[in-house]
């Protein structure tokens, strides 16, 4: 496969939208059947090149066209699909402990912490939907605060606030509907 031409990339990095497009359409084929022969998944390929090609456009201003683009966006996405990887297992893994725990446990142990997985679900959904998403790509996506806060457009300062504020909340929501 032949690379872009430095001309597209150049486009590109002063902001051209078409330029843009003629990129993402020409790698488009061949970034997804390579990221299908990493993770076996054909949706899970398109998120990565999206992603990819988010980012790209979001750090356009940090392409360097004399360099090989096609190499830089291989390695992107083969690293978006080591993250993916790693993600699974942290996943797999949890799940697999979560279970464990379970055979060993009583009705009435799993009764209330079942209670207490409603009541958390109940305070979760009184945060606000800033507070909530945050709280969901830290807890649930093992995001940073870094990566977060780009993702978001705010603070990595904003996202540690709003993440202490919202487990402070859940917390309490949590301890005082026990009491009850």
């Amino acid at each position: 496969m032949a690379c872009i031409s430095e001309y597209t990339l150049r486009k590109v990095i002063q902001g051209d939208q078409t330029a843009f497009t003629e990129l993402y359409n020409y790698y488009k084929t061949p970034a997804i059947k390579f990221c299908v022969s990493l993770v076996k998944d054909e949706e899970e390929a398109e998120n990565m090149l999206h992603e990819v090609f988010i980012k790209i456009w979001e750090k356009r201003d940090h392409i360097n066209p004399a360099l090989n683009f096609n190499s830089y966006l291989f390695t992107c996405l083969r690293n978006l699909a080591f993250d993916h990887f790693k993600k699974m297992e942290k996943s797999h893994f949890i799940r697999q402990q979560y279970m464990e725990r379970i055979e060993g446990r009583d009705d009435e142990e799993i009764e209330t912490e079942e209670a207490k997985l409603r009541r958390l679900r109940t305070a979760i959904d009184s945060l606000s939907e800033k507070r909530k998403i945050i709280l969901k790509l830290n807890v649930e996506e093992g995001k940073s605060y870094q990566e977060i806060a780009e993702l978001m457009r705010i603070s990595k300062n904003t996202v540690k606030n709003q993440l202490v504020k919202a487990k402070q909340f859940l917390r309490e929501r949590v301890d005082i509907a026990a009491a009850l």
